[in-house]
């Protein structure tokens, strides 16, 4: 398998056998030493102690040199060669010495189980495996050379059955391996088809975009938007409006305010599910059910005056027109959430809203002089407000208008939306 067709999770496997193979002789090496030591002690300096210990070191010299010739082949994986074969002999023999003096160095001897199909090619890699487990069945055996015709019997038992199973091993492995090998160009295959697939998609792109648009934002997305805003201007403001009542309410001294703001913040609470409930049935806010958009304008400053103590005034200039209902509901809803966001985040003193009706189109002005704000900073501002300003922005841009902020830190804001004039024809 090429690397670049390796999941995370095949790399991490692939890793960790890597290193398996690596550090696992002499891991088994090591086991075999401190067995070797403890059971007869190979301390006696004998010609037999010596010949230990010279082919331990010839051991560990081998994997340090195989292990310098891995590093340098790396970039070319896994595959039999050679020097692998080479390395896979000389392993083998040194393991067979070493258990012909001492059994536990068959635990060395087994580690041609670990990598025979990596260091042999083909069908010779069942002979390796053989090999190994010669040697590893003189151990089980009881060590070499036998002494009776009982340990050869037993030897030749061992022999069928520690090969017999790995070849069983070897077998499954090579076909796991071809099973990878397959998934791999079946992955593959089915990559050239996505990227056939999708560069047709592509071709297409200009037609599926205008779909997609047109069954998204004409559809559910759109209707999703304009509930969630409307929900906003009406529950979220009215909320704020009965808080702030209540706030006065806490700290009034007297029954009678008490009792002024108590009555105020129950008619906000009234309005606001009243127009929550428009809302969900798409009716026109409640300012507009019996007036048209300029004195629903008037009284919704007038109130928010009122309520707020901010100075604020209301004009119209130009010829007023009956408007479409979608055109007066928008433009109502864009001075409520700027009126909402003035008496939130402005601290201002005045405040002006200005209709202008130009032929064939609408401005609507929204200025104050309160402490304004860093236009740079205005992603931030939404994300934590939530429809905001960009609510706004989008209300307009529903009905084919623009909206345009004017802010300055400490010189105030002005919000100015242009819509086209679509007029009532009831």
């Amino acid at each position: 398998m090429q690397t670049g067709e390796m999941t995370t999770t095949d790399r991490r496997i692939d890793r960790r056998w890597e290193q398996l193979h690596v550090w696992g002789p002499y891991g088994l090496l090591g086991i075999g030493v401190v067995l070797a030591v403890a059971s007869t002690g190979l301390t006696d300096r004998s010609a037999q102690w010596y010949a230990g210990w010279t082919l331990v070191a010839a051991a560990v010299a081998l994997q340090l040199w195989w292990h310098g010739t891995r590093s340098r082949r790396s970039g070319r994986g896994r595959i039999p060669s050679r020097a692998g074969t080479a390395y896979y002999v000389v392993r083998w023999a040194i393991g067979f010495a070493l258990t012909w003096i001492d059994p536990f160095f068959a635990f060395y001897a087994a580690a041609g189980y670990m990598d025979a199909d990596e260091l042999i090619p083909g069908r010779w890699q069942r002979l390796g495996l053989f090999a190994s487990a010669v040697t590893v069945a003189g151990a089980q055996a009881g060590g070499l050379p036998f002494g009776s015709g009982v340990q050869w019997i037993l030897f030749a038992a061992l022999v069928v059955a520690n090969s017999g199973l790995q070849m069983v091993v070897a077998h499954l492995t090579q076909q796991e391996a071809q099973r990878s090998r397959e998934r791999t160009e079946t992955i593959t295959e089915l990559e050239r088809t996505n990227a056939a697939l999708q560069q047709a998609l592509d071709e297409n792109a200009a037609l599926h975009a205008q779909l997609l648009v047109q069954a998204r934002e004409a559809g559910v997305a759109d209707e999703r938007r304009r509930l969630a805003a409307e929900i906003h201007d009406t529950i979220a403001q009215g909320l704020t409006g009965i808080i702030a009542q209540l706030q006065v309410v806490a700290g009034a001294t007297d029954l009678t305010t008490a009792h002024t703001h108590l009555e105020r913040a129950s008619g906000l609470a009234r309005h606001s599910l009243g127009e929550a409930r428009r809302s969900v049935h798409n009716l026109a806010p409640v300012a507009l059910a019996d007036d048209g958009l300029p004195e629903a304008l008037k009284k919704t400053v007038a109130e928010w005056a009122e309520r707020t103590g901010i100075r604020a005034e209301f004009t119209v200039t130009g010829t007023a027109e009956q408007l479409h209902d979608e055109i007066a509901a928008t433009l109502l809803r864009i001075v409520q959430e700027a009126l909402s966001n003035a008496a939130r985040h402005a601290h201002a003193t005045r405040l002006g809203v200005t209709l202008s009706f130009l032929g064939d189109e609408v401005i609507l002005d929204i200025r104050d002089d309160g402490q304004g704000f860093d236009p740079l900073a205005l992603p931030e501002r939404t994300r934590a407000g939530g429809f905001g300003l960009d609510g706004m922005r989008a209300r307009a841009e529903r009905i084919a208008g623009t909206l345009t902020i004017e802010a300055e830190p400490g010189h105030g804001t002005a919000v100015s939306a242009r819509v086209p004039l679509v007029r009532d024809d009831r």
